[in-house]
């Protein structure tokens, strides 16, 4: 039977020996920078044309919900680059808008009073949209991973 405490003592010994690779640094340090302080997050929820993953034209329909609010996202792939068009409901109130955000990329809109937004030229791979409103923490989307 092994002792837990010398067991601890051990690890803690070899931890000091064999430092962390720089890389392994280096991506935690970059997706702390992405995260959002103080927002919820939103989550994956049923969306009627979420049914069919992909429809012929490149098109994808995610749907997110959190604090009272549903992302509703178009994501279109086409020459090698995403367009968003997407709709916050209901209103997140005035002076409201959004960051489309990719690991290297940030894309402020404001949001029309319907609550309709769009981005486009984004790169393929991640991507999180985040909902400012004035005086309430941010909601964010989970990050989704777009492929052409």
């Amino acid at each position: 039977m092994i002792n837990e405490e010398y067991f601890l003592a051990a690890l803690r010994l070899a931890a000091g020996h064999d430092p962390l690779p720089e890389h392994v640094s280096a991506a935690a340090r970059d997706a702390y920078g992405l995260r959002v302080p103080q927002a919820v997050t939103a989550v994956p929820a049923e969306c009627p044309a979420s049914r069919e993953v992909r429809s012929a034209d490149g098109c994808k329909m995610v749907r997110f919900v959190a604090a009272g609010l549903t992302f509703d996202l178009e994501v279109t792939v086409g020459d090698g680059l995403i367009d968003v068009a997407g709709q916050i409901a209901p209103h997140p109130g005035e002076g409201s808008h959004v960051d489309v955000r990719t690991p290297h990329l940030t894309l402020t809109r404001r949001l029309a009073r319907t609550g309709h937004f769009a981005a486009t030229g984004l790169p393929p791979g991640w991507l999180s949209v985040v909902c400012h409103r004035p005086g309430q923490p941010p909601v964010q989307t989970r990050w989704v991973r777009i492929r052409p």
